[in-house]
């Protein structure tokens, strides 16, 4: 019994098939172009995330950038993507170790750090610098990654590393990016008091360690150097990508130190972004020419770009 098809007779069972469709005995192939190789199927990239002061375990999918990351988290557990202050990655503390940037291991659990309490703290600059190290989340809000011991801010015992810096002297700088709010907190004058409004992440149950994952702590299984991570841009579709190598790891840890010596900010995605760039450049005339074109915005001065330029090209005391 024949099945009905588009063919009214089934290909003789000696013939050769191509694309399915049966050729006579010893009849050439037409010519005509190859068959498209159908595309390689994407993965589907479920990551498994907890709010940091508690909460059961959800899952999330679907996103190509910080925002949309937020936005996926505020909707498994139904708050709105501003509480959402920053996230790190693996632990549910306050660790600028394991800030979230512009990557994500494939294996990484993610932990969702919200606002907590509100506070305004008065501070008197009467140094230059402040000892305020800031990044930001990529959604908004710029917060302390690192306080200098023995500095202005650290005298403050109100003050800690993780608040988000909501307004200066009740101006708001929601929206402002970390090297903008850097920049304000210099421009600051001496000897004159000012204030900072502060939000602080809601704080954390120790319990929360204790939680697990298929069997897993959530540190446990972490993405090693070298494996895929999920690439997230500004625009267009995040992308899997091999993670950096162990040299590119260090090269971007001295660009960071650069940064924050030479801007007060710590930002590991852009020191990674200029290290690429100073890699393909052959003299800091180039890099800085590069860096204007599509950093300009941060203005950096000569003497840091030449700096980058020797810690990336030209390191010095590397280690085998």
């Amino acid at each position: 019994m024949q099945r009905a098809g588009r063919h009214s007779q089934q290909p003789p069972e000696s013939g050769p098939m191509e694309n399915g469709v049966g050729q006579e005995p010893g009849t050439p192939e037409p010519p005509g172009p190859a068959a498209p190789r159908a595309p390689r199927a994407r993965p589907r990239l479920v990551f498994h995330t907890q709010l940091a002061h508690g909460s059961p375990t959800e899952r999330i999918e679907g996103f190509t950038n910080v925002k949309e990351l937020y936005a996926k988290i505020a909707e498994v557990f139904d708050i709105s993507p501003t509480e959402i202050l920053f996230c790190t990655l693996n632990t549910h503390k306050v660790d600028m170790q394991k800030l979230l940037g512009g990557q994500i291991g494939l294996e990484d659990f993610i932990f969702a750090h919200v606002r907590g309490e509100t506070k305004e703290v008065e501070v008197t600059k009467t140094e230059d610098a402040l000892g305020l190290t800031i990044t930001d989340n990529g959604a908004g809000y710029a917060f302390i990654k690192r306080i200098k011991e023995g500095s202005i801010i650290n005298r403050l015992q109100t003050v800690c590393v993780g608040d988000s810096i909501e307004a200066i002297n009740d101006h708001t700088i929601v929206g402002c990016r970390h090297y903008e709010v850097a920049r304000m907190l210099r421009e600051l004058p001496r000897a004159q008091p000012f204030t900072l409004r502060l939000v602080q992440p809601k704080k954390a149950f120790d319990m929360i360690g204790q939680r697990t994952r298929t069997g897993k702590s959530p540190g446990e299984g972490k993405v090693a150097s070298g494996k895929e991570t999920l690439r997230l841009r500004t625009q267009g579709p995040a992308v899997l990508e091999e993670g950096p190598s162990l040299s590119e790891e260090e090269a971007a840890r001295r660009v960071d130190d650069l940064l924050e010596s030479y801007m007060g900010i710590r930002d590991s995605d852009l020191a990674s972004t200029m290290v690429e760039a100073a890699k393909g450049s052959p003299s800091v005339a180039q890099l800085a020419q590069g860096l204007d074109s599509v950093l300009g915005e941060f203005a950096f001065p000569q003497e840091f770009v030449a700096e980058v330029w020797a810690a990336v090209c030209h390191p010095k005391g590397d280690k085998d």
